[in-house]
């Protein structure tokens, strides 16, 4: 079987949509790989933090996002997918609210899409890959056979990450993080590089007052494996 026959599954939202639990709870099902794209990008801010290059240095970016060492790998059933920058886990890490605002600004430009797009579609390994992002459907895996966008209303994803922070243990003002949130909505939505919008061809699904097992279901039967 080619890549190119490798059956994808590409689940883009907003973030605080249940993107990363829903991706991962569909490729356990199904035994498929999974692919988190936000995670490539998050990884990219913090790799050029770390390197000291500026996050409007878009060459070094490029530079940085081409040599990036990293590795997904499985884990608990409520966890999520451990990320490996480096031989470092960096999974807490590049979740930060901070890594998050960075990797936004790092999205917009699209050389550093461009040094991305290959390594993305790299994972798509049969038996079969769950893609979470952002345009998995739109530009990442455009003939993808069953493409979902999954969304959330900004207070309710606001409230769902604020409960995550709160349980951290982090102190957090939950009128900020809705603020915060549209904010990357707008940025997100209206950047030039692969705006935030469903593929024509996508399922669109509200997560809004479901539970997860019920939004793994509308998923399942979106999908297709139901």
């Amino acid at each position: 079987m080619s890549n190119s026959q490798v059956p994808v599954i590409t689940v883009d939202g907003p973030g605080g949509s249940g993107k990363g639990t829903i991706t991962q709870m569909l490729a356990r099902r199904l035994g498929w790989h999974l692919l988190d794209s936000g995670a490539l990008y998050r990884l990219t801010a913090l790799a050029a933090v770390r390197q000291r290059v500026s996050l409007d240095d878009e060459a070094g970016l490029v530079s940085v996002a081409t040599g990036l060492d990293v590795s997904f790998l499985p884990s608990g059933e409520s966890e999520p997918v451990r990320v490996i920058l480096e031989g470092e886990d960096v999974t807490t890490e590049i979740r930060t609210e901070q890594t998050g605002e960075n990797a936004s600004r790092v999205a917009v430009m699209q050389p550093v899409r461009d040094a991305l797009l290959q390594r993305q579609r790299d994972f798509r390994k049969p038996p079969g890959l769950v893609a979470d992002g952002r345009d998995m459907g739109t530009v990442v895996f455009p003939d993808a056979p069953a493409k979902i966008f999954l969304t959330a209303t900004a207070e309710e994803r606001a409230r769902r990450r604020y409960n995550q922070l709160k349980q951290a243990g982090v102190d957090v003002n939950i009128n900020t993080l809705l603020e915060e949130i549209r904010a990357r909505d707008e940025r997100d939505m209206n950047r030039a590089a692969a705006p935030l919008k469903p593929a024509e061809d996508a399922q669109v699904i509200d997560s809004t007052g479901l539970s997860i097992e019920e939004v793994l279901d509308r998923c399942m039967a979106a999908a297709g494996q139901a």
